[in-house]
C-alpha cells in the first residue's frame, strides 16, 4: 500500500517508510489500547509520528485497522485532499494525533500528552516514533530531560535507528546517552515483530522512568532496490518502478 500511495501522490521518503513499518504495525496490532471506536476515547493509548516523513507507513496500518479505506485515499497529495505525506491533525476526527513536518517536534508533543495523562490520572500510554537523525535537534534532548525529571513512565520513544545520520554525524552510544538521561533503554531488531512485542510488553510502567526503544533497522527494508540505492530516500516510483518494487516486496 505504501508504494501505491507514493505512486499516487508522486512523493514519498520510501527508505524511511520501509525501515519503520514493522514497528508501527506491531505497536497498533499487539500493544496499544486503540481501535477506530476508541479514536477519541480520552483514556486511549496514543501514537505520535515524530518522523513525519514516514507517514506513508502509518496510513496502511490505519487502513488495515479499519479507520479508513484505500478508496478514500485516491486523491492523496491533491490540493483538496486531507491525505498527504505528512500527518495533519486538523483534517481528521481522531486517528491522527499530531501534525508532522519539521523534525524534532513530535517527541516534545508526546511528552506533553504524557504529562497531561499523569495529571489526569489517565491510564493512557504514549508511544512516539522518531528517527535517529532527529536527535541532532536540541528539542529531542530537552524532551529527554523533561520526561525524566517529570517521571513520565507512561512515555515510550521508539527510535528508528536506520543509520540515516551516521555518515554525517557520529551520534555516539545512544544507549549510554539515553540511560544517562534516566530512561529505561531496550535495544532490539526493529524488523523482528516478536522481539518488538516482547520489548514493549516487558517494560515496567510504574517505576518513574520514561522508556526508550533503540530499534536497529535498514532503510528500504523489504526491497533490494530501495536498500541499495539511496535515491529512494526521497523518490516516488513511476509506473514501471511501481511494478518492479511491488514484485520485490511481495517476494521478500
Amino acid at each position: 500500500m505504501s508504494l501505491q500511495l507514493s505512486h499516487k501522490c508522486q512523493d514519498g521518503n520510501l527508505q524511511s517508510v520501509f525501515s519503520c513499518m514493522d514497528l508501527i504495525w506491531t505497536i497498533y496490532d499487539k500493544i496499544m489500547n486503540w481501535n477506530p471506536e476508541k479514536a477519541q476515547d480520552p483514556d486511549r493509548d496514543y501514537f505520535i509520528i515524530s518522523k513525519g516523513q514516514a507517514t506513508l507507513a502509518l496510513f496502511p496500518v490505519l487502513i488495515k485497522k479499519g479507520f479508513f479505506t484505500m478508496e478514500e485515499m485516491e486523491k492523496i497529495g491533491d490540493f483538496d485532499s486531507r491525505f498527504c505525506i505528512q500527518t495533519d491533525i486538523t483534517k481528521f476526527n481522531g486517528g491522527i494525533e499530531n501534525n508532522a513536518g519539521s523534525l524534532g517536534h513530535g517527541f516534545p508533543f508526546a511528552a506533553g500528552i504524557a504529562m497531561a495523562a499523569k495529571i489526569q490520572k489517565s491510564p493512557s500510554q504514549i508511544f512516539v516514533l522518531t528517527g535517529d537523525g532527529e536527535f541532532c535537534e536540541g528539542t529531542m534532548w530537552e524532551t529527554c530531560l523533561f520526561a525524566s525529571s517529570k517521571k513520565l513512565d507512561n512515555l515510550c520513544v521508539i527510535i528508528d535507528d536506520n543509520d540515516s545520520v551516521g555518515t554525517m554525524v557520529n551520534m555516539g552510544d545512544f544507549h549510554v546517552k539515553l540511560a544517562g538521561f534516566g530512561f529505561d533503554v531496550y535495544e532490539i531488531n526493529g524488523h523482528d515483530m516478536i522481539e518488538i512485542e516482547k520489548a514493549l510488553r516487558k517494560m515496567d510502567r510504574g517505576n518513574g522512568r520514561p522508556k526508550a526503544v533503540l530499534a536497529k533497522t535498514v532503510r528500504g527494508y523489504g526491497s533490494k532496490t530501495m536498500t541499495q540505492n539511496d535515491i529512494w530516500f526521497h523518490k516516488a516510483p513511476d509506473d514501471e518502478e511501481l511494478v518492479m518494487l511491488m514484485k520485490e516486496v511481495d517476494e521478500f
